[in-house]
Order: C-alpha cells, then structure tokens, then sequence
C-alpha cells in the first residue's frame, strides 16, 4: 500500500506592505496595552509620526532595513534639533547677561 502524505495546509504569506488599516491597529493594540495616559500619549506621538514617514515613502515593505532607514533619519533630526537647542540656548544666556561657560 502507498504511503499517503499528509496534507500540507499552506500558510498565508505576512503581508509586507502595510496598509494605514493594518498599522492603525497595530497602534491601537499597543496604545491599549499602556496604563499610563503619559506613556499612551509619548507613544501615539512617536507612532504617529513614524506612520507619517512610513506612508509617505513610495511603496516600502515593512522590514528591519525600513526600520533602520527611520532609526537612522530620526537620529540625524534629533542630532540637529540637539544642536540648534545648544546654541539657542548659548544665545539666551549670553543676552541675559548669565553666561556660565559651556
């Protein structure tokens, strides 16, 4: 008698471009799962404005490369945000007479 193989059931394949649906309730499980209402609030922020960058690029399937292209891009903007903070506040300093060296 032949062997009969067992059916293979065929999984659906992960969906790599994400959708404005499918990241909204990825937002909404996370948001759901904070207690806090500052941390519900830190976090709608930041996942808003990674949606943001993410629907704004053409036709990007969401990987760890994407992921590292945002991580990338969002540290060389806090970099320069960082560092026009420093000489904004250098300038306040020194226009009210209380510069304290660096």
């Amino acid at each position: 008698m032949a062997r009969r193989h067992p059916s293979k059931r065929v999984r659906p394949r992960p969906r790599t471009v994400l959708r404005l649906p499918d990241l909204d309730q990825a937002k909404s499980a996370v948001l759901n799962s904070l207690s806090s209402v500052d941390a519900q609030r830190g976090y709608r922020h930041a996942i808003d404005e990674s949606v943001d960058w993410y629907c704004s690029e053409p036709r990007l399937s969401f990987s760890r490369t994407v992921v590292l292209r945002y991580r990338i891009l969002w540290f060389a903007k806090m970099s320069s945000l960082a560092r026009s903070l420093r000489i904004s506040n250098i300038q306040i300093e020194v226009q009210g007479g209380t510069k304290t060296g660096m």
